[in-house]
Order: C-alpha cells, then sequence, then structure tokens
C-alpha cells in the first residue's frame, strides 16, 4: 500500500514531492525516496526510515529539476534492506529512467524468471524491479512504446509513476485497485499522488482521478496526453476506505471519513449490543466507532489515548515489534470505562494481536464487559494486491468463527460487517475488490479455496 507522487513543470518538484510524501506518510514507513530530473541527468535519494528523517533542505537542493516524482515505501513483496527503497533507478539504452510503483504484480515470479533466463540481474526483491528490466529489454524504438510493451507483461495492482530525464509518466491499472489523482500546482505544474490529501498540503488543485488502464504523459509543460492503454475493468480496493487512506482524503470520488462512518452505522444495525458506551480504536476506527454510536443510540467517547509517536502496528513487519508497539501505542482513560459496557469498535481484524491486548487492557481498566465490533467484514484470504496478509496461516478469521475468536481475544461478543453491508456503504454500483473477504482474485488467479496457505506473494 505504498504511496507514489509525480510532479512535472514545476520549480519546486522536489520539494513538492517531499510534501506530498510527508502527507501519505501513513501509506508507508520503512523506506522513503525521491528521484528528480533537470532534463540532462536523473538525480536520486533514497534510504529507510521517515520522510522528515531523510529529507532536509541540503538533499532538497541536491533533487534539482522541475520533474521530481517519490515513493513511500509499504513491503508486500521483496526484503527489508535499503535495495528495495525505490524509486528504482537505472541506465539502458535510451539513458537514464526512474520508476516508482504503488502496489503488487501476481505474475511477479514468472517475469522475473523468464528475465533471468534472458540474462537479467536483480538488485532487490521487489517486483518494480521487474517493471524497469521490462523496459530496459523491450525492442521498441521510443521509450512511450517500451512502457506500453511492459505493461502488456505484468499483471495485478499497479500505479506508476515513470520519469526519464525530459518526461513522466503516470499509469493506472486497468482495475484501477489502487489510488491514483491528478492535480494542478499553483505554479501550473502537474502532480500526480495517491492520496488527495497530499494535494492540500501544497496547495494543489484537485483535477480528476487518473481512469483504470490510463496512461499520462506529461513533455513539454502542456496539458499532459491523455492514452487509455487498456479498457477498464474497475475494481477499487475497498481496504482504502475501510483502513488505508486518510480520512480527509477522496479516493474516486468516494470521501474515506463519511464512509467509514456509514459503516459504523451499518454496523449498528447487524451487529447491535447492549452498551454504555463505544469507544474506538484510534485513530482509523474513529470515524466507524462514531457511526456505530449513532446508529445504536449511546454516548460515544475517545476512552483510549494514543501516543501519535509510535508508528502504526500493522505496517510492521515482524509479529515482535507489533506486540511491543502495541504496549507503547494505546492507554485507557479508566475513569471512563470504570464499571461500564463497552463497545470497542476497530476497522479491521487480521491476527488478533492488537484486539486482544486492548481487550485485555480495557478490563484491567474496569470494564465490566468488552463488546468487540469490526467495522469490516472477516478477512479469510490473503490479498495478491497490496495488503500485508502473505499467509493464510496468519489470518485469525481464516481459522476461527467470531465466537470462537472472541474467546480467544476475551471478548463478551465480536461481530462484523457484512460484505454486503460493506459494499452497500460505499455504492453497491462500483465493483469493489473485495478480495481479502470472499477470495475473488478476478486479476492474476481464482478464488483461494479455505485452508489454502497461498505464499507466492
Amino acid at each position: 500500500m505504498c504511496a507514489i507522487v509525480g510532479i512535472y513543470g514545476s520549480k519546486n518538484a522536489s520539494k513538492s514531492a517531499y510534501y506530498a510524501l510527508f502527507a501519505m506518510q501513513h501509506r508507508g514507513q520503512e523506506s522513503s525516496g525521491i528521484s528528480s530530473s533537470d532534463g540532462d541527468k536523473i538525480h536520486l535519494i533514497k534510504k529507510r526510515g521517515l520522510v522528515a528523517d531523510i529529507f532536509d533542505e541540503k538533499t532538497l537542493s541536491e533533487l534539482s529539476g522541475t520533474c521530481a516524482i517519490g515513493h513511500n515505501r509499504y513491503s508486500t513483496a521483496g526484503n527489508e534492506s535499503k535495495f528495495d527503497a525505490q524509486p528504482v533507478f537505472a541506465k539502458y539504452k535510451l539513458g537514464e529512467i526512474s520508476v516508482a510503483h504503488n502496489g503488487n504484480l501476481v505474475n511477479k515470479y514468472e517475469v522475473r524468471n523468464e528475465l533471468i533466463d534472458k540474462g537479467a540481474i536483480f538488485q532487490s526483491g521487489m517486483d518494480t524491479e521487474n517493471i524497469v528490466h521490462l523496459i530496459a529489454k523491450s525492442q521498441k524504438d521510443t521509450l512511450v512504446d517500451r512502457i506500453k510493451d511492459m505493461l502488456t507483461k505484468i499483471e495485478g495492482a499497479y500505479c506508476l509513476a515513470i520519469q526519464s530525464r525530459s518526461k513522466m509518466f503516470a499509469i493506472r491499472d486497468r482495475f484501477g485497485i489502487r489510488p491514483l489523482s491528478l492535480g494542478r500546482l499553483p505554479d501550473g505544474g502537474w502532480m500526480v499522488a495517491s492520496e488527495t490529501c497530499a494535494f492540500d498540503l501544497v496547495g494543489a488543485e484537485f483535477i480528476r482521478d487518473v481512469n483504470p488502464g490510463e496512461m499520462l504523459i506529461f513533455e513539454d509543460n502542456n496539458e499532459p496526453i491523455s492514452e487509455q492503454v487498456f479498457e477498464p475493468d474497475f475494481h477499487p480496493c475497498a481496504f482504502e476506505y475501510i483502513y488505508f487512506a486518510r480520512p480527509d482524503s477522496v479516493i474516486d470520488g468516494t470521501n474515506v471519513y463519511e464512509s467509514r462512518l456509514i459503516m459504523g452505522k451499518r454496523l449498528a444495525k447487524e451487529q447491535p449490543c447492549e452498551v454504555d458506551l463505544v469507544l474506538p480504536v484510534p485513530d482509523s476506527g474513529v470515524a466507524a466507532a462514531r457511526g456505530f454510536a449513532e446508529g445504536l443510540g449511546v454516548p460515544f467517547e475517545m476512552a483510549i489515548v494514543r501516543n501519535h509517536y509510535v508508528g502504526r502496528t500493522f505496517i510492521e513487519p515482524t509479529q515482535e515489534i507489533r506486540d511491543l508497539k502495541v504496549k507503547l501505542k494505546l492507554s485507557p482513560i479508566a475513569s471512563l470505562i470504570k464499571g461500564k459496557r463497552i463497545a470497542i469498535v476497530d476497522d479491521s481484524l487480521v491476527r488478533g494481536t492488537t484486539s486482544k491486548q486492548i481487550v485485555r487492557m480495557l478490563k484491567d481498566a474496569g470494564a465490566s464487559e468488552v463488546h468487540m465490533r469490526i467495522a469490516a467484514p472477516e478477512i479469510k484470504y490473503p490479498c495478491r494486491y497490496g495488503i500485508d496478509t502473505p499467509t493464510q496461516t496468519e489470518l485469525i478469521s481464516a481459522k476461527y468463527t467470531p465466537s470462537e475468536i472472541a474467546e480467544l481475544i476475551g471478548a463478551d461478543s465480536l461481530g462484523f460487517l457484512s460484505i454486503d453491508g460493506l459494499k452497500e456503504s460505499l455504492g453497491s454500483e462500483r465493483k469493489y475488490s473485495t478480495v481479502s473477504f470472499d477470495g475473488i482474485y478476478f486479476a492474476g488467479g481464482s478464488a483461494l479455496s479455505p485452508g489454502c496457505n497461498d505464499t507466492d506473494i
């Protein structure tokens, strides 16, 4: 669920890319990078760590030029090494190129093995490196045609920002699984970004969403050229609205905060409980909890305080780090909780680690009952398209029923939003990507049967 940004035709390209990545830090915390082009050369700085720790006035001054692309990494494919940071830069027959990718290629291994058979040498475990090799090895005469050639060979979820020394390309896969929007900067430059919250920080005007299957070509400070490379088959990722996107973003015309509010109200209809108080798991559970409280007609309180200096536990790659950070991250206000029947609302339940510790924390604070409610359906299948659920054995809902999970995490009851409830909350006129809940892999494979352990992601 990485973040990408592309800036073209702006005198402050690298600085605008920096602010955009800062606004989208929630989409990945493992590494960050920016490459810029001054027309003659591509400059690149990327490291492990947070955006604010990597870039400063000095480093941004080294990223000269009116075109820049950037990336925040959240690993779903590849290893945790410095070589897996993006953008990925290479020199090839036509010059220099830099690529930033958000998503997951489901045919990564087939493509990689074929490239290796033809003599390609890989330096990272990322599927993004496949893209660079495919462009470099294409026999087409122009970069535009090489990119199109590359696109015919990859399958899955991708939004791409591709930079040459003089041009920039923004591409969204034909399913529109990952979000990508187009904006106009105050100085007349163009901007593409994974979320519209990035536009707000730099004062860019939202123009429109990039269409599924569309490629935008930026050159010579003209209006971007639009080319529909593939026929759209729109399946936007439901998880963007459930968890990943910032609540102030608008994804494909739908406000994220309002969507979560509606999910919470629907959850109250489907999974009511007799409680005195509704609490959210901060921060992404807040809107859904408010909707749940309104639906039940009971008070809503922010009775769990989050330490904002601790990173998101779901993004962290190891279970040990996740366990520790839950304890560091959340603290209850006992005076609001003691003696009360509590409903605690979270956006999703993946492994059960956080939920178990939260239930224990609330009961230790004096809650008489703790009822867990999840404003999403049960996650039973791994996602091939860029969510960090790599194997089905990690998913608690793939192994246990809600009542069994409630017992495991120590809750008095547990309820999930239904798949139909989710779709209707988001707008039933769209075919959302709900593979984590129903296992229907519309791109790159069929549904997995319960109990399948898919490790090739």
